[in-house]
């Protein structure tokens, strides 16, 4: 009874559309102040943060203080994994509701991440190159990362050493609007910073979208074998991974 209690408890809060706008931005991985995210959710001040106390007591998301500000964030990759879930259930056996597609829409399709990792079309595409190699198998139950492909992903500046805390090494993450597999975890969140810090991705403003730089389009082509010339990230035949790129 308390199991059921708990699971009506969290659906009631983030059902709610304002709760629910407001961890969808959390989503991008960012920590954002409460003014923020009332001029996302579309309500005031005031009542986002009556929104982020529950949120807060809930253990949905984290707060901290800097300064005078309250940043909040994502509280764990589990409540981050249970949101996409959510995210793709939505999208693959709820009746969809019409609503026509915008700009916007099509560059999360095409590119965003998902919490702290990389999703769209570029996250599945990344997703490929490396099982295409043999570097990652993916499950069901989760992720492999062999000999050869943690020495890959090293060589690209990730830092496998670092476990932070106990989540997850490597595991697949469904892709809510490809409807297949990206890489998630602690592999997956790598390949993303290293992707932000070599400058092949940039952030897009107020949504949890990514652009790719011109370099990013060169990078991403010689390091993971990815085409970007058409509207969309398509793997290519590419003979080798380069991590050198």
């Amino acid at each position: 009874m308390v199991a059921a209690a708990n699971l009506v408890e969290v659906a009631a809060l983030v059902g709610d559309t304002a709760r629910a706008t407001m961890l969808g931005a959390l989503m991008g991985g960012q920590a954002l102040t409460g003014s923020e995210l009332a001029y996302l959710a579309h309500i005031s001040r005031p009542t986002a943060s009556e929104h982020l106390a529950k949120l807060v007591e809930a253990r949905l998301i984290a707060v901290t203080k800097q300064h005078r500000y309250r940043y909040y964030r994502i509280a764990s990759p589990l409540v981050a994994a249970m949101l996409e879930s959510m995210k793709a259930v939505a999208a693959i056996e709820v009746p969809p509701r019409y609503q026509p597609r915008s700009a916007k829409d099509d560059a999360l399709r095409f590119a965003r991440t998902c919490y702290d990792h990389l999703a769209g079309k570029l996250g599945v595409a990344i997703a490929d190159a490396l099982v295409a190699k043999n570097y990652v198998v993916l499950g069901q139950d989760g992720g492999e990362v062999n000999e050869a492909g943690a020495r890959f992903l090293c060589e690209f500046g990730a830092d496998l050493t670092s476990r932070r805390g106990k989540r997850m090494f490597c595991r697949p993450c469904i892709d809510w609007s490809e409807r297949r597999h990206h890489v998630a975890g602690l592999v997956g969140a790598e390949i993303c910073r290293c992707c932000l810090e070599r400058g092949w991705l940039a952030r897009e403003r107020d949504t949890r979208g990514m652009k790719i730089t011109p370099a990013g389009r060169t990078g991403l082509r010689d390091a993971f074998g990815l085409d970007l010339s058409q509207d969309g990230a398509l793997l290519v035949d590419a003979p080798v991974l380069s991590a050198t790129a």
